[in-house]
């Protein structure tokens, strides 16, 4: 899919650094940056007429204008090249991000959403996107180390082709190696392993067995990393309200961005 990069942009200081990390993402991918911005209104406050998600933006906060203004600005200085957009649209941050996704290459938010816009638990958006979302989702969090290498994991012990292709292009994006977590990339017509290191003949791969639960493994990895990257994938009628398990322990605890991938189409 060739959609926008997908960006939350709520004035905030997180938000902001979330629009940088996109920024720099659209131009790795090649893609348009789109900045959306969530206006949360009553009922009583919506203008007879005006549809209560308010696509065009129409009687939306004059907020917005300067937060989408600041956060373009934010945008250019690190990557001048990337074509950007912006939208403004009525409703809960998770529920329009969700919906916007769906039209996305990748969906990135901040770590924590501004108090006005309901929920400030901790990873609360990106969890409902990990969740329910249409596409990649990453969140920027923590103090990544520059130095660090790029963390895959997964949430059943098989990592598939989808996040092993999105943390090697990362990888070689930030020169440096990826380390194979508690987990195996299956083998099969494509073996993503061998395909890859084929593809990105200089980046180094490490295999990482741990002892004990790979939620912890996965915290304690992220603190010396650059982004942790975990597989996931849908079940059949699987509509459960929060991630699974490894996903939702790295969205929470993790001590840089973290990306969760679905591996969608993969059966293993």
């Amino acid at each position: 899919m060739r959609g926008p990069v997908l960006v939350g942009v709520d004035g905030s200081t997180t938000s902001l650094a979330a629009v940088e990390a996109a920024a720099r993402e659209a131009d790795r991918l090649g893609v348009e940056l789109r900045l959306a911005h969530a206006c949360v209104w009553s009922a009583a406050q919506v203008p007879p007429g005006v549809p209560p998600w308010d696509p065009g933006g129409i009687g939306s906060p004059g907020s917005a204008s300067g937060a989408l203004t600041e956060a373009e600005r934010r945008a250019r200085s690190v990557a001048s090249g990337v074509r950007v957009t912006h939208t403004v649209l009525m409703g809960q941050p998770a529920s329009v991000l969700e919906a916007e996704s769906h039209r996305a290459s990748l969906t990135i938010v901040g770590s924590r959403p501004a108090s006005r816009f309901g929920s400030g638990r901790r990873g609360s958006v990106a969890a409902r996107l990990a969740a329910h979302g249409g596409s990649p989702v990453l969140m920027v969090r923590g103090g990544p180390d520059p130095a660090g290498p790029v963390v895959l994991a997964c949430d059943d012990g098989h990592i598939g082709r989808q996040a092993a292709e999105f943390a090697f292009a990362e990888a070689s994006a930030r020169e440096t190696d990826v380390m194979v977590l508690n987990g195996w990339l299956h083998t099969g017509p494509y073996a993503p392993l061998a395909a890859l290191r084929e593809k990105y003949p200089g980046i180094p791969v490490r295999r990482l067995r741990v002892r004990g639960g790979t939620r912890r493994a996965v915290v304690e990895a992220s603190t010396h990393a650059q982004l942790v990257v975990i597989g996931t994938r849908r079940r059949g009628g699987w509509t459960a309200a929060r991630p699974a398990t490894v996903s939702r322990a790295a969205l929470r605890h993790a001590g840089c961005p973290v990306a969760v991938i679905h591996e969608e189409g993969e059966n293993r």
